[in-house]
């Protein structure tokens, strides 16, 4: 039944959809189910509705992640941390977004609670995420050694502003090489942190079903991807400050697209 608060929100799925009466509790689709594609608009809208549950307290919690984050950037071997420790945290996000789908309150403990459930297989997704982000940031690196060589030795002159037009096409075409290597990557890590801490996988199983249950819903997560752009865009214009917004959505939309997909309800 459609309530006032549906009604006000913009990214609301349709009354047809199947999850307009979903519960928190469900059994896990190892491969992930095909859902139409306006799910990945609805996943902002669900996304929204959990947010304003507990906005202070999500935006808190958003400002003390941003805070760590810097903390460990400056620190030797702190940036390797924070990526190792990245899908721990998120598993933490997605049992906030779960006690509060339960009627429960929403803590800054919950960014540290993937620390004490299945913390050795979430850091394991970690490592294996950062060892084939330097592995892909290494093959980059290779060929953009070997064509810069073989251009300058073709003729072109690097401080030439018409030779480095002539240039810049074969750099993007690595980047976007680059970006192509990184999608799989990132689609196989995007719900495996929900599916440790909820389903007590395995790393390798629980990326194995992040990837094909992202792969079978290219199309929602085509229009999710737009709506990302649109509202990150939205976000930076009032000084920036949307993003204490955006940042804790973004999360929220890994749970509610990890219900979607690998939640079968009874």
């Amino acid at each position: 039944m459609s309530t006032p608060q549906d009604r006000d929100n913009p990214f609301a799925p349709p009354k047809a959809s199947v999850l307009e009466a979903a519960s928190a509790a469900g059994e896990l689709i190892p491969d992930g189910q095909k859902v139409p594609a306006n799910r990945g608009v609805a996943w902002f809208g669900e996304a929204w509705d959990i947010f304003k549950r507990s906005p202070g307290m999500w935006v808190v919690i958003f400002i003390v992640f941003i805070v760590l984050s810097l903390v460990l950037a400056v620190i030797p071997l702190g940036s390797l941390v924070s990526s190792i420790a990245y899908p721990a945290v998120t598993a933490g996000i997605m049992l906030g977004c779960r006690a509060l789908e339960e009627g429960g309150e929403l803590q800054v403990a919950h960014l540290f609670a993937g620390f004490k459930k299945n913390v050795g297989n979430l850091l394991i997704v970690g490592v294996l995420y950062l060892v084939g982000m330097m592995v892909i940031g290494m093959l980059a690196g290779i060929a953009a050694a070997l064509t810069i060589p073989a251009l300058a030795a073709s003729g072109m002159n690097m401080n030439d502003f018409r030779s480095m037009m002539v240039m810049l096409p074969v750099f993007l075409l690595i980047i976007l090489l680059v970006l192509a290597a990184m999608l799989p990557l990132i689609m196989a890590v995007w719900f495996a942190p929900a599916i440790i801490v909820f389903h007590d996988a395995q790393p390798m199983a629980a990326m194995r079903s992040s990837f094909v249950g992202s792969l079978r819903n290219f199309m929602p997560f085509l229009l999710y991807g737009i709506i990302g752009i649109l509202l990150a865009l939205a976000a930076l214009i009032p000084l920036g400050l949307g993003m204490l917004v955006y940042g804790p959505l973004v999360w929220i939309t890994m749970y509610t697209g990890y219900r979607d997909i690998f939640l079968r309800r009874a």
